[in-house]
This record gives structure tokens, C-alpha cells and sequence, in this order.
């Protein structure tokens, strides 16, 4: 069998969408919460409702963003003009997410909630852009996987700058020992500013070489026919499910992990270098996606590096936190499942290419926006409920925490992360779409449209 390829500069494009996304998200993702609790001085009970209200609205605005999409006709395809204009627009109220208005009280709350949701769209609406990408500058199984892959190599390498750069930014530009309102503004700002070219390229470097292709023979759906056609197709259900439970445990754990950093281990400093070797972990082996995906199937690789993954989260838990070089193994490992995010993008292209091969039915960006959805999801979910614990086992924002604090914040940010990792782990083993059955199904695909033409 002919190997598949991808051209060097598709990749590179494709993998620098990613670090654009990361340098606008990677702060909401990994600093919003203790933007909130230390620098606004929320309370648990404003976020939980900050969170709540944003996911509802996001139950209904990602799908619909997602078909819209999907019925997008321009001359710079369906996808790639969300990412040109909307780029700017996630810029823009990332920054404001950021912000620290002259203002208190209910009105503190309901600018928060504007901006956070603000963000949230605009964040749906290039991120679903750039996920559906991918099945139309690509035909081939494995050569969608190679671009998730390259995908989750620029998500790592992002996250690996960003985690030694971010809180060092935050304290310098600042002009501070620890972090104020002004050191996060201008981070975020600088951020921001660098995201805007890198999707901007990605937009120029991958075309829709066969959108048209792929869609000459679908028929117009709904958007409740086509709620319906994604959810009758069990692959991208139990997809969906995995997304989810792995999604909650990594964005979960990196939105609360500078909290057992800094009051855990204590320290400031220590938040780079936790992080850092972390998305080393990430990188490492999401460049060993492509070659594993080709020899285990992408089911299989997944199980492993997300069983990895669990046993570096258990680990920490019970880990001497003042033995940094311990925490830093621990951290590699966890960082290893970090890249399976790339493996789980490989298995819903395969999901939408099955939902093809045996409904008739395409929707990319329906499809790729629950992925979106389940990003923001976990990540909230775990951010209100996570604040909540804290706040229960006696988290007090900026001061010495009590021991009954630091292990409730231990058990948020280790225990709750590995539970959602191997309950995630469940719906794979009911998952079918091996490399031997997707081959099956492109070339069903192929001979159907030959029939047709």
C-alpha cells in the first residue's frame, strides 16, 4: 500500500492555525479562573453562574454556528472566512475578557459574563472553522490524522512557549512580584497581537482543495435533519462521549493547576516549568501520533497514552510536592495524553467520513462544533465546580493556604482529573473504526462517486 503523505507546507499551516488558537485561549483555558478569584475577587458563586450562563447559551450557538458553516458558500470556501474575519473578533474580546473595569459589584458580574460569552462566540466561530478544515484539504484517513497530529504538535509547542512565558509576562509587564490586572491586560494584549497572523496564514496555506468534491452530491439538510444524522451515528457519539471525559480531565486540570502550583508547592516560578515539561510531554509524543496511529489504529494508541496520563495524575496526588523533580516526571507523563486531543480530531474526521459512507450525510462543522462545545464545557464545568471545592475545603484567594485547603485543591487538581480520564476510557472499547475499516469505507466512497459521475 502507497504511504500517505501530506505536503510539508499544509502541515506547517495547518499545525500554525493551532498556535494562534492556543495564543488567544491558552490564557481563558489555563489563568481565567485565578483572574477571576485574585484580581476581580469574584465569588465562587458569580463564576459558577459566569460559567453556567455561558454554557447554556453555548448548547445552542456552537451547533448552530457548526451548520451554519457547513452551509457557508463564498469563494474562499465554507470554512477558511470564519477564520479571517472572526480572528480579529476573538482577539478583541479575549483582551476585554482581561480587563479590569472601573466598576463593582452586579455590574463587575454582568461585564465579566459579556465578555466571557463574547469571547466564547467568537472562539466557536473560528475554532469550528479551522477543526472542519481539515476534511476538505484532505481525502485520506491517515493524511487527516497527520493534520491533527501537526495540529497537536503546534497546540504543545504553543502551550511549552506560553507556560514559561506566561506568569514571568504577567509579573514583568506588571511591574510586580506577583500578578496584578495590568501584567494579565498586557500579556494577553501581546498574545493576541502574535495569534492574529498565525491563523491568518493557516487561512493562506490550506485551501479547500475538495470541499466541493466531497459535498456536489449531498442534498440540504436542516439543521434539526442534521442534529438527527449526527446523533443516529454511533462512532461519533461515543466520540463525543471520549471528547468530553478526556477534555474535562485536561482542560479541567489546566485551568486549576497554577493553583496547586503556587499554593501547593509554593510557587510562583514553578508554574513555567510544571507546565513547560508538560506540553514536552504533549509534543513528544504527539509527533509520534502519525507513526503509532498507523500500527495500533487510533483507538488503541489512545487507550495508552491516556492510561499513561491517569497513572501520572494519581501519582502526583500522592506525591511529596516539594520534590520538584518527581513532580516534573509525574508531569511529563500527564503531558503524554495531553496529545491525545489529536487523536480524538483523527477519529471525527473517520466519524464524518462513516456518517458519508452509511447515512449519505457530510457536517463538518455540526460535527467539529461539539468538539468546540465540549472544550468550552469541560472547561467551565471543571472551572465552577473546581472553585466551588476550593472554596469548600477553605480556599482563601492570595494567602497562605490551610493544609485542608492545599489537599483540596491536590484532590481538584489530581483525583477528579483521573477519574474523568478512565471513565473516558469506557466508550473506546465500543468504538469500531480501525484503519482496516476506514480504508473499507474510502474506497465504498470512491466507487459511489464514480458511479455517479
Amino acid at each position: 500500500m502507497k504511504k500517505e503523505k501530506m505536503s510539508v507546507s499544509k502541515l506547517l499551516g495547518y499545525g500554525l492555525g493551532e498556535v494562534g488558537s492556543q495564543l488567544i485561549w491558552y490564557m481563558v483555558s489555563s489563568y481565567l479562573m485565578l483572574f477571576y478569584t485574585d484580581i476581580l475577587t469574584l465569588s465562587a458563586g458569580a463564576i459558577a453562574m459566569i460559567m453556567l450562563v455561558a454554557r447554556i447559551w453555548d448548547a445552542v450557538n456552537d451547533p448552530m454556528m457548526g451548520a451554519i458553516a457547513d452551509r457557508t458558500r463564498t469563494k474562499w470556501g465554507r470554512f477558511r472566512p470564519y477564520i479571517i474575519f472572526g480572528t480579529p473578533v476573538l482577539a478583541l474580546f479575549n483582551l476585554l475578557t482581561f480587563t479590569v473595569f472601573p466598576v463593582h459589584g452586579v455590574v463587575k458580574v454582568a461585564l465579566a459574563l459579556i465578555c466571557y460569552i463574547g469571547a466564547g462566540m467568537a472562539y466557536t466561530a473560528v475554532s469550528t472553522a479551522y477543526a472542519s478544515l481539515v476534511n476538505v484539504i484532505a481525502k485520506k484517513s491517515q493524511e487527516k490524522q497527520d493534520l491533527s497530529a501537526a495540529r497537536t504538535v503546534g497546540s504543545s509547542v504553543a502551550q511549552l512557549v506560553l507556560a514559561i512565558a506566561a506568569m514571568p509576562l504577567i509579573l514583568k509587564l506588571g511591574h510586580s512580584e506577583v500578578a496584578t490586572g495590568q501584567g494579565y491586560f498586557r500579556t494577553v494584549l501581546l498574545f493576541s497581537l502574535v495569534a492574529i497572523p498565525c491563523l491568518w496564514l493557516t487561512a493562506f496555506l490550506c485551501k479547500e482543495t475538495y470541499g466541493n468534491e466531497l459535498h456536489q452530491n449531498h442534498e440540504k439538510k436542516s439543521l434539526k435533519e442534521s442534529l438527527i444524522n449526527i446523533f443516529r451515528n454511533k462512532q461519533i457519539v461515543l466520540a463525543m462521549l471520549v471528547c468530553f471525559m478526556v477534555t474535562t480531565a485536561i482542560m479541567g486540570r489546566i485551568t486549576l493547576l497554577s493553583y496547586y502550583v503556587i499554593y501547593v508547592m509554593g510557587s510562583y516560578t514553578l508554574v513555567g516549568a510544571v507546565m513547560g515539561v508538560m506540553c514536552i510531554g504533549a509534543i513528544v509524543f504527539s509527533m509520534l501520533i502519525p507513526i503509532f496511529t498507523r500500527i495500533m489504529g487510533k483507538r488503541n494508541w489512545l487507550i495508552c497514552i491516556c492510561s499513561i496520563m491517569s497513572i501520572g495524575m494519581i501519582g502526583t496526588y500522592f506525591a511529596d510536592p516539594t520534590n520538584v523533580p518527581v513532580i516534573l516526571v509525574l508531569s511529563f507523563m500527564i503531558g503524554v495524553g495531553n496529545s491525545g486531543q489529536g487523536v480524538i480530531f483523527g477519529m471525527f474526521s473517520d466519524c464524518i467520513d462513516y456518517s458519508d459512507y452509511k447515512y449519505g450525510v457530510r457536517e463538518e462543522g455540526l460535527s467539529f462544533s461539539f468538539i468546540t462545545f465540549a472544550v468550552k464545557l469541560a472547561g467551565a464545568l471543571v472551572g465552577a465546580v473546581g472553585v466551588v471545592l476550593l472554596a469548600k475545603f477553605g480556599y482563601v484567594a492570595g494567602v497562605e493556604q490551610t493544609e485542608a485547603a492545599k489537599a483540596g485543591i491536590n484532590m481538584v487538581v489530581n483525583i477528579i482529573p483521573a477519574i474523568c480520564t478512565i471513565i473516558g476510557l469506557i466508550p473506546l472499547f465500543f468504538y469500531k473504526l480501525s484503519n482496516k475499516k476506514m480504508a473499507e469505507i474510502a474506497q465504498e466512497l470512491e466507487k459511489r462517486k464514480i458511479e455517479k459521475e
